[in-house]
């Protein structure tokens, strides 16, 4: 079949199937199967376009047409200027989340050490380290299989990482101090996820979803936990969800956290809490 028409097929069965951006998505999957870009579709419609490619393309439309994220079809999402390689292990980079790094790069000197809690894809850790000089980076995560993928996003960007396993900071080694503390964990409400769309709730992994009954156990527990890992001074940055900060922001004071701040997104909404620990007696 020529690209062209091979192109309108696809972008007619995700419409029938009530896909919100189905003309973007079946354009983008096809340049991901033929290795392609937006201009072949304007200049080389015509192409004829091989067997194989041809079928990995129907079956790539008929996943995307069950709501499987795009980003898992094609394995790869752009993040920070990078490309990250994705699947259901792992949450899918989003926008909003480089509000996250942004600011943490706003504090971020040459050879500090930085903590990624809930790494996941290892998108947060592997922007800071890529985009600095000499800095050390541990990214820790309850699932083995998406560490596996954020050590092999590290390999392909060739940055080196520690991976550690382990129910927060559980999975760290007693005497370990950082300088700067990421995470985007988990903070969407329990009662809130069967409300999502389909591609997140059926298809991205619950254990990075879902914060608990009120969404905030997380910043809890990282409040209370991260201390005895923290040095004096160190940054702390985490992204939470549209209507938490006030409530994070309390949680963090109350935990002895000083400089608490709410940054928003582009949209105007909270995104991100930044702080610092200054390490104090009896706290």
């Amino acid at each position: 079949m020529k690209y062209g028409a091979l192109y309108r097929l696809g972008a007619d069965r995700l419409t029938a199937a009530g896909i919100e951006e189905a003309a973007l998505d079946a354009r983008l999957l096809l340049e991901s199967v033929c290795h392609t870009d937006r201009n072949t579709l304007l200049v080389h419609g015509d192409t004829e376009v091989e067997q194989a490619q041809e079928q990995r393309y129907l079956d790539g439309i008929k996943a995307r047409a069950c709501h499987v994220p795009l980003q898992y079809i094609t394995g790869v999402q752009e993040f920070m200027g990078l490309s990250f390689a994705v699947n259901e292990h792992v949450l899918i980079p989003r926008q909003d989340t480089e509000i996250l790094v942004e600011e943490a790069m706003r504090e971020l000197h040459d050879g500090m050490r930085i903590l990624d809690m809930c790494t996941g894809s290892g998108c947060i850790l592997l922007s800071l380290l890529r985009y600095s000089n000499d800095c050390a980076g541990t990214g820790v995560d309850i699932s083995a299989a998406a560490l596996a993928v954020a050590a092999e996003n590290a390999a392909a960007l060739g940055l080196e990482a520690d991976f550690r396993e382990g129910d927060l900071f559980a999975g760290l080694e007693r005497g370990s101090r950082f300088d700067m503390l990421v995470s985007n964990p988990p903070y969407i409400r329990t009662d809130v996820i069967p409300g999502l769309m389909e591609e997140v709730r059926l298809h991205e992994p619950l254990s990075a979803l879902d914060g608990t009954a009120d969404g905030l156990e997380f910043y809890r527990r990282i409040s209370r936990e991260a201390k005895p890992y923290l040095n004096g001074g160190a940054g702390v940055f985490l992204e939470i969800g549209f209507d938490q900060g006030a409530d994070v922001r309390r949680i963090l004071e109350d935990a002895g956290y000083d400089r608490v701040e709410i940054v928003k997104d582009y949209a105007g909404h909270d995104r991100v809490v930044r702080c610092i620990w200054q390490e104090k007696e009896n706290v």
